[in-house]
Formats: structure tokens, sequence, C-alpha cells
């Protein structure tokens, strides 16, 4: 895999190591299509050094990532909190997410 950016200024396509953050101008090419790339008439293309050794996941990437997953699907352990009117009843009922139950104002 690899990255392609375009210099504009200097009609030149670079191609070189996968990059570690996103960029609005850069592109990550597969293998076969970062070998097959060809730049449009008047453009060089720079082709920088790759690692091209496959990477090899050790216990410890899995590891994390099922802990991370552990994380986000457990319960938050919070209750509902209730609105107290101005008479200091509790008006909420209930409360799922995002959506609250409200008590009728005649109850």
């Amino acid at each position: 895999m690899a990255t392609l950016t375009y210099v504009y200024a200097d009609s030149t396509a670079v191609l070189g190591p996968l990059a570690t953050y996103a960029e609005p101008h850069c592109y990550d090419l597969c293998a076969e299509h970062a070998e097959r790339l060809t730049a449009p008439r008047g453009w060089e293309v720079v082709r920088l050094a790759t690692d091209s050794a496959p990477l090899r996941r050790s216990s410890d990437d899995l590891e994390a990532l099922a802990n991370a997953v552990r994380e986000a699907a457990r319960p938050q352990e919070r209750g509902p909190r209730p609105v107290r009117g101005g008479d200091g009843d509790p008006t909420e009922a209930g409360r799922r997410g995002h959506l609250r139950v409200l008590r009728s104002p005649d109850n």
C-alpha cells in the first residue's frame, strides 16, 4: 500500500509510504494500483521507497481491539435524573438515551 500526493506547482505525483494521518489531497492506493500508477502527460512520478513487507499483527493488537469493543458495549451506569417542577414534584417519569417520558400536568 502507498499514499499518492500531487504537487500541482511542480506537475509531480509523489507515491510514498502509507500516510499516518488523513490529508485532503492524499489518496491511499493498494499495492497493485500503486505499481501501475501513471501520471498525466507532462507530469513526473516520484516513487519514494516503501516497505513492501506485509504487516504482521501481534496478539497485543487483537487483545487491544477486543478490550475496546468490550468497553464500548458495556452499559452506562446512570439512573434517570428527575426534573423538578416549580412545586418540587418530579415531572420526568423516565429516561432512555436522549428520550424522556414526562408526566402529564393533570396527574
